[in-house]
């Protein structure tokens, strides 16, 4: 009797151990890939106590423009967290060149975090994407090297189409790097209020409505985050 059937199926049944063994191993991996991800989306951080100094540190979205003073997003926040929030926000600034007053405003008030909003003015500007993460992680050691911690305001890259329909979207830079330098990231809510045409000011910036709505989001997301009880 031909011993080539038993070969071939000895040969099978080992191909499909094979294939069943790899199946398994990919399964586990992936399992262990979303089981990672999944605590570091749930990372909660030390509460930051009432009365403690919070640095809001951007550009015209930190600094209000398109509402009242004191309908800046900042002033709405303390009133919500019991923060001293410093708003050092100013119109038109860039991420390439924001760090070189941030030292000064460091050593001024001696924050116990820093909230970084800033890449809207570079992205106006056609700077690349991979240079503005590289400003923003520049500007987020300079605030951890002090001992404060740094949270960071992901921004969309603006499109007038895109916001027009309402379709703006985070730019994923603000994820990549809050994921790799390990901060807390604030996420979505500017790119939703810029999206919708009734809490804006101008294409660009919120109206009070728009800032209400924007602390309103900042407020829930330090929340979860466990920074802000």
């Amino acid at each position: 009797m031909s011993t080539r059937p038993a070969a071939r199926a000895l040969i099978g049944a080992v191909t499909f151990t094979s294939a069943i063994h790899g199946l398994c191993k990919t399964l586990l991996l992936t399992a262990l890939v979303l089981s990672v991800s999944s605590c570091s989306r749930q990372q909660e951080y030390t509460p930051i106590a009432a009365g403690a100094t919070v640095l809001a540190f951007g550009d015209s979205i930190t600094f209000g423009t398109g509402a009242r003073p004191g309908e800046d997003f900042p002033t709405q926040v303390a009133m919500r967290s019991g923060w001293t929030v410093v708003n050092a926000g100013i119109a038109g600034d860039m991420a390439r060149d924001a760090g070189a007053r941030l030292g000064p405003l460091l050593d001024q008030y001696q924050p116990s975090a820093v909230r970084v909003e800033l890449g809207g003015d570079d992205f106006v500007r056609q700077r690349s994407e991979s240079a503005v993460k590289e400003d923003l992680r520049g500007i987020l050691n300079t605030v951890r090297a002090t001992g404060a911690l740094p949270i960071l305001v992901a921004v969309p890259r603006f499109s007038m189409l895109r916001a027009t329909v309402g379709a703006l979207s985070d730019s994923t830079i603000y994820a990549e790097l809050a994921g790799e330098e390990g901060v807390p990231l604030i996420s979505g809510a500017l790119s939703a209020v810029i999206s919708d045409e009734s809490l804006r000011a101008d294409p660009i910036h919120p109206n009070a409505a728009g800032y209400a709505r924007l602390a309103a989001e900042m407020a829930d997301s330090l929340t979860a985050s466990g920074l802000l009880l």
